[in-house]
């Protein structure tokens, strides 16, 4: 018989959108703000999620608050006020990302 936890881990690894994520953990959100940042959130989440302490599995609570706090992100502003992704950093002050950085 499989645990709570394995069975969480089974539910988190069945969802595939933005909105399964947040409707999973009960997340208010506004469509309209999640259908322009939805991989935005995904990754600020993702980002939140990995500086975890490593080997301590979070909890149910935990991965709703970070979700929560990634989706807050967004609501005051925008993918390249956030710079989420390399494409909307800037190196030296130019728009110049080497293709090593996106791949690596």
């Amino acid at each position: 018989m499989a645990s709570n936890a394995d069975s969480f881990e089974d539910d988190i690894a069945e969802l595939g959108s933005a909105e399964e994520f947040l409707d999973y953990f009960g997340v208010a959100f506004d469509v309209r703000v999640v259908e322009v940042n939805r991989l935005h959130i995904l990754q600020r989440y993702h980002d939140y999620l990995a500086k975890q302490e490593a080997g301590k599995a979070p909890a149910y609570a935990a991965y709703r608050s970070w979700l929560a706090r990634a989706y807050e992100d967004f609501v005051g502003s925008s993918a390249q006020q956030e710079k989420v992704f390399a494409v909307f950093r800037k190196a030296d002050g130019s728009s110049f990302v080497p293709l090593s950085a996106l791949t690596g």
